[in-house]
C-alpha cells in the first residue's frame, strides 16, 4: 500500500502536534532527551522548549487547516520541512555538546520529517 501525500502530510502534522504538546506539558523532561539532563534544567532552555513547542503546535494546526488547499497547503508543508531541517542541522552542528542518543534521535526524526515533508509538499503542489 502506497502512502498518499495527503496522508503522509497528515501523519507528520499529528506527530508534530503530539511532540509540541508533550514539550509544552513537560519542557524539562522532553528537552532532556534532545539536549541532555543538565542542559534541560537551565531556565532558558525550558523557555526555548516552550517556544519550540508553540512553533510545532502552530505549524501542525496550520498544516491540518490548509491540507486541502492546493496553493497554501504545499507551502505550509514546505515551511514545516524547513523548520525540521534546521532542527536537524542545528543538532548536527552542536553534536559535540549534546548526548549521542539525542543527536541520533533528533537527526533521524527531524531529518526524516524534513525530507518527507519536502517530498510531500512537492507532491501536493503537483497533484
Amino acid at each position: 500500500m502506497r502512502l498518499s501525500p495527503r496522508r503522509g502530510t497528515w501523519l507528520i502534522a499529528l506527530g508534530r502536534l503530539a511532540i509540541g504538546v508533550a514539550v509544552l506539558a513537560a519542557p524539562e523532561k522532553a528537552m532532556s532527551h534532545w539536549l541532555g539532563e543538565d542542559n534541560a534544567r537551565v531556565g532558558g532552555v525550558r523557555d526555548l522548549g516552550r517556544g519550540l513547542a508553540a512553533r510545532d503546535i502552530g505549524l501542525a494546526l496550520a498544516t491540518l487547516q490548509t491540507l486541502d488547499d492546493p496553493v497554501v497547503g504545499p507551502r505550509i508543508q514546505a515551511a514545516c520541512a524547513l523548520a525540521d531541517g534546521v532542527d536537524a542541522l542545528a543538532t548536527i552542528i552542536e553534536r559535540d555538546s549534546l548526548p549521542t542518543v539525542g543527536v541520533i534521535g533528533t537527526v533521524l526524526v527531524a531529518g526524516g520529517a524534513s525530507a518527507a515533508g519536502f517530498y510531500f509538499s512537492h507532491r501536493l503542489a503537483h497533484a
